[in-house]
């Protein structure tokens, strides 16, 4: 009996665990993301990570934070972006934002016909998640 507990419970893990990998895939629909550079700094615990990140037309990427700062350059398109305390603001190509650690964000494609694509580069705490989803 104890063998069949265990085997269920196991099972109801990966099934929540699986839910919540589509679940967490679903959110982020017309979002790709390029990992370009990730090395540990002279900072102790501290790394740099850059990657390009692409949004479709439309696409929103969800509020979430990060474990350290974000500087985010705009390649293409028009991105609105959505910070916790401040009012919106819609970037260009050629512009950038700062997001200190652990604020919360998120970011939109206002273009309905056309990509955006942005280069966001992170220090981060090393060994921790890159991205944390926080409440809508």
């Amino acid at each position: 009996m104890k063998t069949n507990y265990a085997f269920g419970l196991a099972a109801l893990s990966l099934v929540a665990l699986l839910g919540g990998t589509m679940l967490a895939h679903a959110q982020q629909s017309g979002i790709s993301r390029k990992d370009l550079l990730q090395e540990n700094l002279s900072a102790p615990g501290r790394q740099v990570v850059q990657v390009s990140v692409g949004f479709a037309p439309g696409a929103s990427a969800a509020r979430h934070s990060h474990p350290g700062e974000e500087v985010a350059y705009v390649l293409e398109g028009r991105i609105e972006y959505h910070i916790d305390g401040k009012p919106p603001d819609v970037l260009m190509p050629g512009d950038t934002v700062f997001i200190p650690a652990g604020v919360v964000h998120s970011a939109r494609n206002l273009d309905e016909n056309t990509r955006s694509t942005e280069l966001a580069t992170y220090i981060v705490e090393r060994g921790k998640p890159l991205v944390q989803a926080a409440a809508p």
